[in-house]
């Protein structure tokens, strides 16, 4: 469905081997006004969420990369009100569906406009995987983390590839090859699968790694 979307938004022949940043950005400042298929809230008790409200409540400063309309940070800010939650994205339509309660910022992953160790926390949720250089962003995202912050990603494993169309640039990742680039930036890291309820076991498609800075 997304690549019928992809096409949708950006014209046929759109579908490209390779895509440029400036390529993901128009899609999706396009997609911003399909709140269908990118909505501007989330159910709080979706395990997602509730990983990513654990892990940052309480901390000073925390940024949402990639954070589309902000529906993470939104619940984050609620259940941390004293916490400061900027959310990123690439997209300013996107970034024009998020609350003003939060600090709302245009940038690319690959270069934050943050200084070193800005940040008690960072999280990224389904966002990575549109990263054009997986390696460079997990390099400005542990930079923006200060020693002892707390980084959460929740994305898709490689291994279920296929069970979901995607636009061209889209890419999954495999739990300890991605581990394994964390641990190059940060102390600890862990990885494992993450359902959506919590009565409902993981079936593989999604995973979760937490790591210490």
């Amino acid at each position: 469905m997304l690549r019928r979307l992809w096409n949708r938004w950006m014209g046929p022949g759109a579908v490209k081997p390779s895509t440029s940043l400036a390529e993901i950005r128009e899609a999706f400042e396009r997609a911003a006004a399909d709140e269908e298929h990118f909505p501007s809230t989330i159910d709080p008790r979706i395990l997602h969420v509730r990983v990513v409200v654990e892990e940052m409540k309480g901390r000073e400063r925390v940024l949402d990369l990639g954070c589309g309309k902000g529906r993470f940070a939104r619940l984050l800010r609620a259940a941390s009100p004293e916490t400061t939650v900027v959310a990123a994205d690439l997209a300013l339509a996107m970034l024009q569906s998020a609350p003003p309660s939060l600090a709302r910022c245009a940038a690319a992953m690959l270069s934050l406009p943050f200084r070193n160790g800005a940040f008690s926390g960072a999280y990224a949720t389904e966002s990575l995987e549109h990263a054009v250089d997986v390696d460079r962003a997990l390099a400005e995202l542990a930079r923006v983390v200060a020693p002892g912050g707390r980084i959460v990603i929740i994305d898709k494993n490689a291994e279920h590839w296929g069970r979901l169309e995607t636009p061209p640039w889209e890419r999954w990742f495999r739990a300890e090859d991605l581990a394994g680039r964390l641990r190059r930036h940060c102390r600890q890291v862990s990885v494992a699968p993450i359902s959506y309820w919590e009565d409902v076991a993981p079936d593989g498609l999604f995973l979760c790694w937490k790591a210490t800075r």
